[in-house]
């Protein structure tokens, strides 16, 4: 009697095991027809990512935005026309993308914060009248430089200031973070004081006020902050003379070899001149 009971009862369990798996596969079996149907073809957790990682992949290479960072107060390289952002380094930038097949973006901040967003790929490349500098080296990579520029002084009429010698022991305003905050920075030394600011335009103000003695910035927007004043003149003899290049991630020498590629390109047609000219007259 018990091994009949125990015959019987292991046939039952038998037969329920089976009735589950035939479910769970029925139930399977419609999902992945229902997937089929509904077209929904959501791959697995791994082939997900693997896809994810691919698509990632192509959209680097095939580009799509080219992302600049910039700092639009100092005209003419970049400034603010109504609710646009335009000026030489804008447009050159936008004819780069076109020639790389991608589109240009234009980000503005603070100059100084140029070189922390393309560090952290918040920007492709920087383009904001930069120099290279060897400090700067040490943190992006530049590509061929585009235009060369001059570090110009800015004094009040009648200043006893007459050169750069003369600067020693005064108030000298500079924007922040530009090549004429890291060269007068050497005036320190020599009982200089040097104001910074975070536009070129609130040192000029400085300067009209009598709260600085004279204003250290690129020979181009010293032009246009001195046609906008009165009683200001740009001393003859340059600080310092320079040249000018894109900035991009360290290491991405892809995007640095494309970019280079573009320049040769627009200075050989003379789209790099025509820009320029539109802003900048020959004297």
């Amino acid at each position: 009697m018990k091994k009949s009971l125990a015959i019987l009862m292991a046939a039952m369990m038998a037969v329920t095991a089976a009735g589950c798996g035939s479910k769970q596969e029925e139930t399977t079996a419609a999902q992945t027809t229902e997937a089929a149907e509904t077209g929904d073809t959501t791959a697995a957790p791994e082939d997900a990512e693997t896809e994810a990682e691919a698509e990632g992949e192509e959209t680097a290479a095939t580009g799509g935005v080219l992302t600049m960072g910039t700092n639009a107060e100092f005209p003419p390289y970049e400034y603010y026309e109504g609710g646009d952002i335009v000026g030489i380094d804008v447009e050159i930038m936008a004819a780069v993308a076109k020639e790389m097949g991608m589109e240009l973006q234009v980000e503005d901040m603070a100059f100084d914060s140029i070189i922390p967003a393309i560090s952290s790929g918040k920007v492709d490349v920087g383009a904001a009248g930069m120099t290279v500098t060897e400090e700067r080296q040490a943190s992006v990579d530049f590509t061929n430089t585009y235009a060369k520029a001059s570090q110009m002084i800015i004094v009040k009429e009648g200043s006893e200031i007459a050169g750069p010698a003369d600067l020693e022991g005064k108030v000298i305003g500079v924007q922040l973070g530009t090549t004429g905050d890291l060269y007068c920075t050497d005036l320190e030394e020599t009982g200089s004081t040097i104001e910074r600011y975070n536009k070129g335009f609130e040192a000029v103000q400085a300067l009209l006020q009598d709260k600085i003695d004279a204003v250290v910035i690129d020979g181009e927007p010293a032009k246009v902050f001195v046609e906008q004043s009165e009683g200001l003149k740009i001393l003859e003899e340059a600080f310092t003379e320079e040249e000018y290049a894109m900035a991009v991630k360290k290491g991405n020498t892809e995007l640095v070899d494309n970019i280079n590629a573009a320049l040769e390109k627009l200075e050989a047609d003379g789209t790099l001149d025509e820009i320029v000219g539109k802003y900048i007259t020959a004297e």
